[in-house]
């Protein structure tokens, strides 16, 4: 098979078919080659096989505030963008939404498994809470590169054992001083669907020595673990953290 490159590509820009060989240059590959090397690169408009997910996601977007106060300002400004269930639809999506080191202060993306809004009341998310680290120095910070790898995490189901269903999104937040990675989980590590206490925490402690690798944070650095139901009590103040990694 072909060999693709691990880059997101402009489907635009790729020809639609293989190049033919010239005159007098070695034979080129026979049309049953051609055949079995067709990919989405070559034929961007009749390539029909997709690499389905293991879950449809949806990505959502924050817009920053208006100015104009509301009651309910918040799901004024979540904008849910677009549903996808395979690998080709995620590319072609990415490569077409504003890079988040792009993005105005206070805007966040929201990638969530499909029927699960991005807000603490949600059924799926009300009994949970999230790991999450603040990037401080933003000139430093290879935000662009780190989000997708986070995303890559998400959809390719790499943050958590299949049996453990604890991951239900993940966020990226601009803002001025900071950006910051979030994940989202579905429990705070109590024992839940016949896991004991012991085993739901060790779960969640594992997602997160997973979040943190894909985050490439050293050792000393921390990622913090914080119930939404926490969170919100704190109201202004941060949530004081239940687990570090």
């Amino acid at each position: 098979m072909t060999e693709l490159s691990a880059e997101p590509q402009d489907l635009s820009n790729v020809p639609l078919t293989p190049a033919l060989p010239q005159e007098g240059s070695a034979p080129g590959p026979s049309a049953e080659d051609i055949r079995e090397q067709l990919t989405v690169f070559h034929s961007p408009e009749n390539f029909t096989v997709k690499h389905p997910l293991m879950n449809k996601w949806t990505l959502w977007f924050t817009r920053p505030p208006s100015g104009v106060k509301s009651d309910n300002q918040w799901a004024d400004s979540l904008k849910e963008v677009v549903t996808f269930d395979s690998v080709e639809e995620f590319w072609g999506i990415y490569n077409n939404i504003t890079k988040t080191s792009d993005l105005a202060l206070k805007s966040d993306y929201h990638l969530f498994k499909a029927g699960i809004r991005p807000e603490w009341e949600d059924p799926a998310n009300k009994n949970g809470g999230k790991w999450a680290y603040q990037f401080k120095d933003k000139r430093a910070v290879p935000i662009d590169e780190l989000w997708l790898h986070t995303m890559l995490a998400a959809i390719g189901e790499t943050l958590e054992k299949e049996s453990d269903r604890e991951v239900m999104g993940v966020v990226v937040n601009v803002r001025k001083g900071f950006y910051r990675i979030g994940l989202w989980t579905r429990s705070t590590g109590t024992s839940s669907d016949g896991r004991t206490s012991k085993e739901a925490r060790e779960s969640l402690l594992e997602i997160g020595r997973r979040f943190k690798e894909v985050l490439r944070l050293g050792e000393r650095e921390q990622v913090e673990f914080s119930g939404h139901s926490d969170s919100a009590h704190a109201g202004s103040s941060r949530a004081k953290a239940k687990f570090v990694v």
